[in-house]
């Protein structure tokens, strides 16, 4: 589903491939030159290879991927001619293996008509080998090492089988300035996160016939600014991105950021927008459309959306050291995001929200996220029968507020946060009787690719 302008490579992999050997063709030639200067991370590369190539998208405009990648190694060409090349590539700092497809022009010399990246199960031969438990561990501890000495990990790491915590450490610092060290109590922000816990609130809402999944937010909303939303856009559609809602992210958003206070603020900012697809057409991903989901907790508990998770959530799972308090009042154990922009380590604080929402923005910590899941799967918290429904795919590789991926034995449910300054990442792989929780103050994909190294490693349940 993801276009492979990856999350994104901060850690080292320990799978090595031996050297691809590339066929001359045109379009191979073009691709080696498109490999060498995205690489490279530098500027004037770049605009060696626009002048010379004139690809549709500047090389510049792709710094980001490049960043977050770490470059690739090209490990494989599946197809090659005059015109077009398919192939795999692996990113440079990670088990990420991406389908490449370049086309170029007949011209001389020829135009790059089209270039694009996608992540794929890793092939069984480029995949990385599962381990014994204690091996995988001690790899994972290895790894992460590395990672917070070279200042490309900075969090908390728990590892859980069956209810058990096999491993749960902490790198790096929650505050630089202060030197405050992370410890297992610290409370990092976990953006998008949040969205499971407003899909619960919404299940259990239901479990109670207190609203149905295909009621339109019109029947609770009913001044709600536009009417085709309000009366096409339905809970279904919003637990799903289906609903063509929208973001919040943007210059409104960004002119607004400390004015808006409540689910109804955002409601009137961006409420009278027309939706950005036919409802229920196609999935786009749609923070707005969780804001909505707040907003319809709001209305039918007749509680505050955070006094709503607080009491019905947090607090049957055990969860203490999880809220969304506004970033105005101090938070003891909170920790201090951080960006890194051309070197240096920048705070976060200009781009926070006033406060987190339905949406995304709170705070938590790996024991209490570890509850979450714990709780989750004993029924505490909403049915097991929708707790089913919510944690299989009603769209490619979603549920309700659920990322669901994974194959066979291996399938996990959860979901990542990551905005500057933050990440997070939540997996349940309940056939395995894993949990798998990553926290960072660090950008997107540090708690990310952490997880993603302890889940290919671990050994399958006998």
């Amino acid at each position: 589903m993801r276009l492979l302008i990856f999350i994104g490579a901060m850690i080292f992999s320990s799978v090595a491939f031996p050297q691809q050997s590339v066929p001359e063709t045109r379009a191979t030639g073009v691709f080696q030159a498109w490999l060498a200067a995205f690489n490279s991370g530098d500027e004037a590369q770049y605009k060696v290879f626009d002048d010379t190539y004139q690809p549709k998208r500047p090389m510049a405009q792709i710094a980001g991927f490049r960043k977050q990648t770490g470059g690739f190694a090209l490990v494989r060409i599946e197809k090659s001619d005059a015109t077009s090349i398919t192939g795999l590539v692996k990113e440079k700092e990670s088990d990420n293996i991406g389908r490449f497809e370049l086309t170029i022009s007949a011209d001389d010399p020829p135009k790059m008509l089209g270039m694009q990246v996608r992540l794929i199960p890793p092939p069984t031969d480029l995949a990385p080998k599962r381990m014994s438990q204690s091996d995988a561990l001690a790899a994972l501890t290895s790894h992460v090492d590395a990672a917070a000495r070279d200042e490309q990990f900075s969090g908390a790491v728990l590892v859980a089988k069956n209810g058990k915590v096999l491993l749960e450490k902490t790198w790096g610092r929650a505050d630089r300035e202060n030197n405050v060290p992370v410890a297992l109590d610290t409370q990092f922000r976990i953006g998008s996160m949040n969205k499971m816990f407003t899909a619960i609130a919404i299940l259990q809402l239901v479990d109670a016939n207190k609203l149905s999944l295909d009621d339109t937010i019109g029947k609770y909303l009913s001044d709600y600014p536009n009417k085709e939303i309000a009366s096409k856009v339905t809970v279904r559609h919003l637990l799903t991105h289906t609903g063509g809602t929208g973001d919040i992210f943007g210059p409104d958003f960004d002119k607004n950021r400390l004015t808006l206070k409540s689910h109804a603020d955002y409601v009137t900012l961006y409420g009278a927008r027309a939706p950005v697809h036919e409802p229920g057409a196609t999935s786009r991903y749609s923070n707005y459309g969780f804001v909505l989901l707040g907003a319809l907790i709001e209305k039918v508990s007749g509680m505050s959306y955070y006094d709503y998770v607080q009491q019905k959530v947090f607090t049957p799972a055990g969860m203490n050291a999880t809220a969304s308090l506004p970033e105005t009042e101090h938070v003891a154990r909170r920790s201090t995001g951080y960006m890194k922009k051309d070197g240096k380590w920048l705070l976060n604080t200009d781009t926070l929200p006033w406060r987190g929402t339905s949406a995304g923005g709170g705070y938590s910590t790996v024991g209490d996220l570890l509850r979450f899941a714990d709780a989750l799967q004993s029924g505490k918290l909403v049915s097991k029968a929708l707790l089913a429904e919510a944690t299989r795919n009603q769209v490619e590789a979603y549920g309700f507020g659920f990322g669901v991926r994974g194959e066979g034995k291996w399938q996990w449910y959860g979901h990542g946060g990551g905005a500057p300054g933050m990440n997070g990442e939540l997996r349940v792989i309940p056939q395995q009787g894993y949990v798998l929780i990553a926290l960072s103050n660090f950008d997107p994909p540090a708690a990310t690719r952490v997880v993603e190294f302890i889940a290919a490693r671990l050994p399958e349940a006998s």
